[in-house]
């Protein structure tokens, strides 16, 4: 569907597209593209949109960003990667990963479907409204659980042990599809007071993070 597609914006999620695009002959510039990607940081969606020439077909990336932020062009969509990118990997962290298509009308929503394929990337349907809740639950799943390890290794360099320990068991929490085991989920209310009493000792500002996750796993 699209035969060029010029790319604003080459941070982690940016490159990434730039870089599947250009090693399929996609990649365009403002003069040649039937689609202006916008992968800039949500603050700059709008301003950068705005100074786009209507014509071709428009869309960013963000998650949580409304399509509104596009204004005034009406040819437009969203297409969020659902994956975690850094810098020093290439366009293989988009294949296989879902993706987010918000659209207004069938037509938008065929242009980011066609968008998702030639990316690499398996699409679903997301409304416009609906965007920050879906955005707030990848956010819990990937930059929170990067908070929750360094906490969790805090205990560990705390107690004198390694905190790179601690990856063999957060992957096989993901392979077992996160099958809840431990004290909270076996009623062990004894255990999890211990742990309370030593965060509060030695960690007391990581106690409330331990309280609710513990609340939230069913205590």
């Amino acid at each position: 569907m699209f035969r060029r597609i010029h790319v604003i914006g080459r941070g982690r999620v940016g490159g990434a597209i730039a870089a599947r695009l250009e090693a399929g002959g996609r990649l365009g510039t403002a003069g040649d593209a039937d689609l202006v990607l916008i992968c800039v940081p949500d603050a700059a969606i709008a301003e950068v949109a705005g100074a786009q020439t209507a014509g071709p077909w428009i869309a960013h990336v963000s998650g949580a960003t409304p399509l509104a932020a596009l204004d005034p062009h009406t040819r437009r969509f969203g297409v969020h990667p659902l994956q975690t990118f850094v810098s020093w990997r290439g366009a293989e962290q988009l294949d296989g990963a879902f993706a987010a298509v918000t659209a207004e009308h069938d037509e938008a929503r065929r242009a980011g479907r066609a968008l998702a394929d030639l990316l690499g990337l398996r699409p679903f349907d997301l409304e416009d409204g609906r965007r920050a809740l879906y955005h707030a639950g990848a956010t819990m799943a990937s930059p929170l659980l990067v908070t929750l390890y360094r906490a969790a290794a805090r205990a560990l360099e705390a107690a004198g042990a390694p905190p790179e320990t601690l990856l063999p068991l957060m992957r096989r929490t993901i392979d077992n599809d996160f099958a809840l085991t431990g004290p909270a989920a076996r009623g062990d209310r004894a255990t999890v007071e211990a742990h309370e009493r030593a965060l509060k000792e030695e960690l007391p500002e990581l106690l409330s993070l331990y309280r609710e996750l513990s609340r939230a796993s069913g205590r």
